[in-house]
């Protein structure tokens, strides 16, 4: 009774401290006002042209996208005005799903925003020159971090918490005396440099004249003509041009989508919109793509972008005339027909093999395989993949090919998926309020009745044995470069390439269209970031079926011993329960593979073969070995490639190179793989951790999104700098060798190699570029 007393004293007490701080607020600045930012002349200084190039490399590298601290997102200037939330998006403990707060779709006034609990970092009070310095959140916390700079070296752990999952603290103009007084060194850009004099002055000036903003240009006439042209393509009448429109949008509404003959200057967004091309788009915001539009006919609408692009959210995704050719030729072309559009109810429309049934399945996967980098990204850079409970189901890094469409086999057959519908149900049927946590057996059982179900039809439609060739691979027509790719996993975060990267993995992925479309329904269509807990937990389990599915398609092409020898390997010490589904699917296929071997290493061998069924297809773009690499630089970096074992396992995941070489800076990346006995568990990895068997990837130019490290080494130094690595014993030699050759977040001359970083990933020739994340750079 007396500590429910305290407590109700407690709540009472702040309670009344926040309304005291509230009302100080309103005596000193004036009411709140949520206002609209009126353009302003070019003469003055403006958002889009002086502002927001400092925001970008100086804010933007923490705040975008969902994890944008206390959700102020810097991508553009609406996110500025909308200000920031303490609600979390990212949230694993949530017993009911969130409401929706994505910046420009589901409120477009500043007054909305209000109403849904964001508070502004810019002054919404009187407009007067001193409060508009004064009564701005995003000032003050500016001129904390310039009053208060950060110590040299190793910040200290009492001081900064730089954990992903760390606590917020999101400062109101209410709150922000109590916030510099209990956290002065909390200034902004967070545990990092202030920013330079002449950049806080163009701020500053900016602010003080109201924070205005002038929009974008006007878009060129090309860039209409074109508009005219797709829109129309996506808004035909017919049946089939409708399922077709549908299928895509369902598969692009992450894209960032360019017309590739007029540049990478203007960028796009696939939305759905109650009003027909020609008028305004009035948008439809749903939870997921596919749920019901709530009218007769959506139509697919292209929406001008002007965020910002960053890297970690950037899915580059071309429309041209040869593109639209394609879509004709695989979806209006071929002679079927559609007797009824499919329905909105989420039991159908969450999953694919039941909306799309009326749509040729080759139709289908070769569209995802055009562009399955793309495909695949969308659950490496979608909303799903982040933190490492989401991401440990995946490991750290491994090679994926797809079988070939064309080929003879169960997953290609559309008249035998449309018997296995129930089967190849997904979690989101489910929603993103459920609380049925422990429903993994339910899953697991229809899963293998799937398996069971294709080997069967496998078995009936080649009686004498099946026996998988190298035949059955998707070469890429001998140009597609997406027929072989490398997955990364960063512990937290996850990256995937055109090409096989690094040296040979201990696991590989062969995926099918199944697998395919699953993968795209489970992590992106249908996965909801705002969804509660038994969702998240769904999503994740699931996608142990989808990885073990894909590496038996891949063991499928070797010996049956060769075979057993690589599962005991891959589920070392894993639970019961997916142990025995692993044992239990394993026998579901036993046919012996059609490849010869030589003996010795049969996984080497088919690692070998299917490099060269790949043959010119196969991307050299992240091989040590181009010509741009000076040859002793390549050397010294191979011997570092070499590295193994638990001198590697002191490396940050994904760590930054620049060597200073005669001809100026050259760009690599050091890619750290975690060895663990498995990753079929979401909890305890520390405890399947094997150092000893983590490897090194290193690669030119850039990979990844969230650097954790940077390094700078002068050319003559590299081969001290190997040496250093490869011996690292403890945490005191890692520390060593950033003090030497590191570029600590606390270092003075940070944003000066960061700016040098961000001029080298903008002049990169791919549309894929974008601003860096700095979120995970540790302090070490």
């Amino acid at each position: 009774m007396v500590n429910r007393c305290v407590a109700l004293l407690l709540v009472v007490f702040f309670a009344g401290c926040t309304s005291l701080a509230v009302r100080h607020a309103k005596e000193r600045y004036g009411p709140e006002a949520p206002r609209d930012r009126v353009a302003a002349p070019r003469s003055a200084i403006t958002f889009e042209h002086d502002v927001a190039p400092i925001f970008n490399r100086r804010c933007l590298v923490c705040h975008a996208c969902y994890d944008a601290p206390c959700q102020l997102k810097m991508e553009n200037a609406s996110g500025l005005d909308r200000g920031a939330s303490p609600d979390l998006v990212y949230n694993g403990a949530r017993l009911r799903e969130a409401p929706l707060t994505r910046l420009g779709i589901d409120a477009h006034t500043t007054q909305q925003w209000r109403e849904k609990g964001f508070h502004p970092v810019l002054n919404e009070r009187d407009p007067t020159s001193a409060n508009e310095l004064g009564a701005s959140v995003l000032y003050n916390l500016l001129m904390l971090k310039s009053r208060n700079p950060l110590p040299a070296g190793i910040l200290p752990d009492k001081m900064f918490d730089f954990s992903i999952s760390r606590a917020q603290t999101c400062a109101t103009l209410a709150t922000l005396p109590t916030y510099e007084r209990d956290h002065p060194q909390w200034g902004m850009p967070f545990g990092m440099p202030a920013l330079q004099p002449a950049e806080l002055q163009t701020v500053t000036t900016w602010l003080s004249a109201g924070a205005k903003t002038q929009g974008p240009p006007p878009m060129p006439d090309a860039y209409a003509r074109q508009i005219a042209v797709w829109e129309a393509f996506f808004n035909g009448d017919s049946l089939k041009e409708q399922l077709m429109s549908r299928y895509i949008f369902e598969h692009l509404f992450l894209a960032t989508i360019y017309f590739d003959e007029l540049g990478t200057g203007e960028h796009f967004r696939l939305v759905r919109s109650t009003t027909p091309p020609g008028q305004p788009i009035d948008l439809i915001a749903t939870r997921r793509p596919y749920d019901d539009p709530s009218v007769t006919r959506p139509y697919y609408r292209l929406q001008r972008n002007i965020d910002t692009l960053v890297s970690k959210t950037n899915m580059a995704y071309a429309l041209n005339a040869k593109r639209m050719q394609r879509w004709k030729a695989l979806f209006l072309e071929p002679d079927y027909q559609i007797d009824a559009l499919p329905d909105y109810m989420t039991v159908n429309a969450s999953n694919p093999f039941v909306t799309y049934r009326q749509l040729p399945v080759h139709s289908r996967y070769q569209f995802m395989l055009d562009e399955a980098q793309f495909t695949i990204m969308g659950f490496i850079k979608g909303p799903v993949c982040r933190g490492q409970i989401a991401l440990n189901v995946i490991e750290d890094h491994f090679w994926v090919w797809f079988i070939d469409p064309d080929a003879e086999s169960a997953s290609n057959d559309g008249e035998f998926l449309a018997t296995q519908l129930t089967n190849l149900e997904l979690p989101a049927s489910e929603g993103s309020s459920t609380l049925r946590l422990l429903h993994w057996n339910h899953y697991a059982t229809i899963e293998k009745k799937y398996m069971a179900a294709k080997a069967a039809h496998d078995a009936a439609r080649f009686p004498n044995g099946r026996k998988l060739t190298m035949d059955m691979i998707w070469d890429g027509g001998g140009v597609n470069q997406s027929a072989a790719l490398t997955i990364f996993r960063h512990f937290d975060s996850a990256s995937v390439v055109k090409g096989l990267v690094g040296d040979e993995p201990k696991t590989a992925w062969v995926i099918d269209y199944p697998l395919l479309e699953r993968i795209h329904y489970l992590l992106v269509a249908g996965y909801d970031v705002y969804g509660n807990v038994g969702h998240q937990l769904f999503s994740r389990l699931y996608m142990d079926f989808l990885r073990i599915g894909s590496e038996f398609n891949f063991l499928y092409f070797l010996p049956p011993e060769a075979r057993t020898a690589a599962l005991d390997n891959w589920y070392r010490g894993a639970e019961k329960t997916i142990a025995e589904f692993v044992a239990e699917s394993q026998h579901l296929f036993n046919q012996d593979t059609g490849v010869a071997y030589a003996g010795g290493d049969p996984k080497h061998e088919l690692y070998e073969l299917l490099k060269a069924r790949i043959g010119p297809a196969l991307s050299q773009h992240y091989n040590l070995g181009r010509d741009s690499v000076p040859a002793d630089v390549q050397i010294e970096l191979s011997r570092l490639a070499a590295a193994r074992g638990v001198a590697v396992s002191w490396l940050p995941e994904l760590s930054m190179l620049t060597i200073e070489t005669a001809q100026g800076p050259q760009p690599f990346t050091l890619i750290h793989n975690d060895g663990h006995t498995n990753v079929a568990s979401m909890f305890g990895e520390q405890k399947r951790r094997l150092p000893e068997e983590d490897t090194l990837t290193v690669v030119p130019t850039f990979l990844g999104a969230y650097p954790n490290a940077f390094f700078k080494v002068p050319q003559v130094d590299l081969p001290r700098f190997v040496d250093a690595v490869t011996r690292l014993a403890d945490e005191s030699n890692f520390a060593d060798l950033m003090g030497r050759y590191g570029v600590r977040r606390s270092d003075p001359g940070f944003w000066t190699h960061s700016d040098m970083i961000f001029g080298q990933v903008e002049s990169l020739d791919y549309p894929n570029r974008g601003v860096l994340d700095y979120s995970r750079i540790e302090n070490r």
